[in-house]
């Protein structure tokens, strides 16, 4: 039967190591979400794994299966759920159709002539490997490990992301500690706490506790399916706020693309926390926008809404600073990445001191420029307030 046929050329595929991937289609199971199927080889501590990837309307699911366990459940699947099969190998390409006119096997040219890497492939130099298992299962890499062309700027984004972070932490007093905490807030689609916990626990080879929390439970979920797939133990995702987030016990505390008074938040929870490192990319500033009264003398600039908005951003994000500062952080803010490739590119940064600047000095300075603009509140202001 073409049907056993399949699973057996796939069976065999993975003991001759000629296995490249695997998709299921034409799903006509009960699920009325599922859309198709995805299946990859990966190596895990526990040896080489099948890892499904089930593709939702909105969102995905991530799993891996002993070799054995994998193709009983692909056994299972054709057939009754999913009506079409296509698997790619180094020696040929097997496409399987079931229809109610029977059930075809196809065999063509193989289109890979090599499987894809499933070990990392790391010099000392290389950040982060574009073999890695989570950037080929959140669609970042192929599964040769190339960048796909409409992930390149994200690509862009998390090296120079793990930079920086690497750098900041270097310069830290975390530098002496094997064992520490990172919480990144507003975590989304996980690209980022990925390759943080991948940097500390792969690369540098510590023992990292990283939690990413966000607001979207399918992204919670697809994320936490996939750390689950992949073993990344001390790899948790959360579904929650920022501002209902209970931080306590944090080293370092990420914030990136943080909508609005959300980047507000989380940053009075770093300094709340006593965190030894806050790094914040600040999205759509809103809450001082309303607020300006523009000066006499920029009256006739500020009347131009991009400038005002410019002005906006401008003000938002140095009163944060001078806050962080207060607070007994050294804050640099600098241009995350370019702006081609992505326009939110701004960073704040605070690495905690022991000696905090003179707080009457600091004050004095956002009273004259809340005062200068006819600001009345600023989110992060308030929330510092005893």
């Amino acid at each position: 039967m073409s049907t056993e046929k399949f699973i057996s050329e796939t069976a065999k595929s993975l003991r001759d190591e000629t296995f490249v991937k695997m998709t299921l289609g034409n799903y006509k199971g009960s699920d009325g979400q599922l859309q198709k199927l995805l299946i990859r080889l990966v190596e895990t501590r526990k040896g080489a794994r099948l890892f499904f990837l089930y593709r939702y309307q909105t969102r995905d699911i991530a799993k891996n299966y002993s070799l054995d366990e994998g193709l009983h459940i692909l056994s299972e699947l054709l057939g009754k759920d999913f009506h079409s099969g296509h698997l790619f190998t180094t020696t040929k390409d097997f496409q399987l159709a079931i229809g109610k006119r029977g059930v075809h096997l196809n065999v063509g040219k193989p289109t890979f002539a090599v499987k894809p890497k499933l070990e990392h492939d790391r010099e000392k130099k290389i950040l982060i490997d574009p073999n890695s298992f989570y950037l080929k299962a959140l669609g970042i890499t192929t599964d040769h490990g190339a960048i796909r062309d409409k992930q390149q700027d994200k690509w862009k984004q998390i090296n120079k992301f793990v930079e920086i972070l690497g750098g900041l932490f270097d310069q830290s007093s975390l530098k002496e500690k094997h064992d520490f905490n990172i919480v990144d807030m507003g975590s989304g689609k996980g690209y980022l706490t990925f390759a943080a916990y991948d940097y500390f626990k792969n690369v540098s080879g510590m023992d990292v506790n990283v939690t990413g929390i966000d607001t979207n439970p399918n992204l919670v979920e697809l994320c936490s399916s996939i750390a689950k797939a992949g073993e990344f133990e001390n790899l948790l995702f959360m579904e929650g706020s920022i501002g209902d987030a209970d931080i306590t016990d944090v080293d370092i505390l990420i914030a990136l693309h943080a909508c609005d008074t959300a980047t507000d938040d989380a940053l009075f929870k770093g300094i709340s926390a006593d965190a030894e490192i806050i790094i914040a990319a600040p999205c759509c500033h809103k809450e001082i926008r309303p607020q300006i009264k523009p000066p006499k003398m920029f009256k006739d600039i500020l009347k131009h809404g991009i400038m005002l908005e410019r002005t906006a951003e401008t003000i938002t994000d140095g009163l944060r600073a001078l806050l962080l500062e207060r607070s007994g952080y050294a804050v640099k803010l600098f241009e995350f990445v370019a702006t081609e490739h992505t326009p939110k590119n701004n960073m704040i940064v605070g690495t905690r001191i022991e000696k905090a600047v003179a707080s009457e000095k600091v004050n004095s300075q956002i009273q004259s420029i809340k005062e200068f603009y006819g600001i009345k509140k600023q989110r992060l202001e308030n929330l510092l307030q005893p």
